[in-house]
């Protein structure tokens, strides 16, 4: 957080300067949905295809051309919402959100306004201030906009070109369902901000009901943002900050347009209600438009499509196909014993998680195989940016080498070794510790043949234990581990070192 919202300095700027602010966040979010078609007509609702391939006079809005409502985009929406904890109402109606952009072809949005179809969710989230609940204020329903495509006269060139500058237009997303998430102005930092978004995020995967990928667009956000003085209760003018495509983006572009406000305010300036565009690279939010309010929007009922009836049978119904969502599980890892930190990992990457599931079903401790995930597992993938799918391993894979360090067939050192053998190859672990003489060595007398030539070799060290230096028998086990790569057993280590000194001090006395 910036000096100025915590503790400015004197003299920066106009009076007030050295008052202390507080973010006032509320985050939209918009989630494309995983149907096959789109929100009212048939047209195939695919990513990447061919541009214009996937339109019909009903999404390119032609004379005389009727919507259909997607039951199936209507369920999971119902899906969503209630996995936020939303409550669904029994009447809602679709209405004509009015605004003029190239690649909107009807010159309206077929949205929804004071009737949405669901109300009054919650999502907890904890940065390590304890945790707090983040009410939600609305889900609707709405259908997705074309996509501008800026650039040189083949739609390809990049941005500022003076010559030959168009765009073009894309309507194969234009139609595609999505439900916008709005949150109430709960949110109080831009590290709470991203977690929101995240388990937001997470919850809907968890769902189904979408793949909620923000760097393909299906899922997007959008920040509201002003900052008071703290311990007020009124709130700052509003500024609107969109182009954030990722969650590192969206606590950046937050935590630099609150520092901006504060300067602002700081040298007496007039913050104005507008929306303005994160730049990722400059790192900076720049002016975009002069904000709009509901009336310039011009709502009014759909005329083409009549009010939905929801059953709450049908509501029950679906409530009951949810499966355990993250709230649940991070409680459930809380409960096994994980940090919070350690949780919220294994949750909001739903992959690791379910990996995480499926080797403890296969025999592993839950610890144990949890460490693993965040350890070697984790970085692996962090340093080859693949999913997890893409390992050579498996939730029985691991779960096995890890009963291969319980048994004492090999030791932690040893097994990392078969993890990367397991990863190279793909076999089996204990395969791999057979065929390459990975087995741990327990055999007192293999031992104190090499306790006794480390010993020899390191006459300074056993000088420095002989002299009370203790801590330094650590040098000589790592030492031995050395000799055996890793395949002495450590504790039988450090017992015959101990007792091969011990013999040394009594010759000495």
């Amino acid at each position: 957080m910036s000096r100025l919202l915590e503790r400015p300095e004197a003299g920066r700027g106009a009076p007030g300067a050295t008052d202390a602010y507080e973010m006032v966040i509320g985050l939209e979010v918009h989630v494309e949905l995983s149907t096959r078609t789109k929100m009212f007509c048939s047209c195939p609702a695919d990513f990447g295809d061919e541009p214009n391939t996937h339109v019909c006079p009903v999404c390119m809005a032609l004379p005389g051309a009727l919507p259909v409502p997607n039951r199936r985009a209507v369920e999971f929406a119902i899906r969503a919402a209630r996995a936020l904890h939303c409550e669904i109402a029994r009447e809602t109606k679709f209405d004509r959100k009015n605004y003029h952009y190239p690649d909107l072809p009807k010159g309206y949005q077929i949205s929804q306004y004071d009737q949405p179809l669901a109300r009054n969710g919650w999502l907890t989230v904890d940065v390590g201030e304890g945790p707090r609940r983040i009410r939600i204020r609305r889900l609707h329903m709405e259908e997705d906009a074309g996509k501008s495509l800026h650039g040189g006269e083949n739609g390809a060139g990049g941005a500022g070109e003076t010559k030959g500058e168009t765009t073009l237009l894309d309507f194969n997303r234009a139609g595609v369902p999505l439900v916008e998430i709005v949150s109430e102005p709960d949110i109080r930092s831009p590290e709470e901000a991203r977690a929101y978004l995240e388990m937001l995020r997470a919850t809907v995967l968890y769902t189904g009901v979408s793949d909620v990928k923000m760097e393909e667009g299906s899922l997007r956000c959008d920040a509201n943002i002003s900052i008071r003085p703290r311990g007020s209760k009124e709130l700052g003018v509003l500024v609107e900050v969109k182009n954030m495509n990722s969650f590192r983006a969206v606590q950046r572009a937050l935590a630099y347009e609150a520092e901006r406000q504060a300067e602002a305010l700081a040298r007496g300036e007039r913050i104005e209600r507008e929306t303005r565009h994160w730049d990722e690279n400059r790192g900076v939010t720049l002016p975009g438009r002069s904000k709009e309010e509901v009336n310039d929007y011009r709502y009014f009922p759909e005329p083409d499509l009549v009010p939905l009836m929801i059953d709450p049978a049908w509501v029950a119904e679906i409530e009951r196909s949810l499966p355990e969502l993250p709230e649940q599980r991070l409680a459930r890892y809380q409960e096994a014993g994980l940090a919070y930190k350690e949780a919220w990992t294994l949750v909001t990457q739903r992959e690791l998680g379910d990996f995480l599931d499926a080797a403890v079903a296969a025999g592993a401790p839950f610890r144990q195989a949890a460490n693993w995930l965040l350890g070697e597992v984790s970085a692996r993938l962090n340093e080859t940016g693949e999913p997890l799918a893409s390992l050579r391993l498996t939730p029985q894979g691991l779960a096995e080498l890890i009963g291969l360090v319980e048994e004492g067939t090999v030791t932690a050192t040893l097994a990392k070794q078969v993890f990367a053998r397991m990863l190279e190859t793909g076999d089996d672990p204990r395969q791999i510790v057979e065929r390459e003489g990975l087995v741990q060595i327990r055999d007192e007398s293999a031992l104190e043949a090499v306790a006794d030539k480390v010993i020899e070799a390191n006459p300074k060290v056993v000088a420095d234990i002989l002299g009370g230096k203790e801590k330094a028998v650590a040098v000589l086990v790592g030492q031995v581990m050395r000799e055996t790569r890793g395949k002495a057993n450590a504790a039988k280590v450090n017992e015959v070192l101990r007792r091969r000194l011990e013999r040394l001090r009594e010759r000495e006395e």
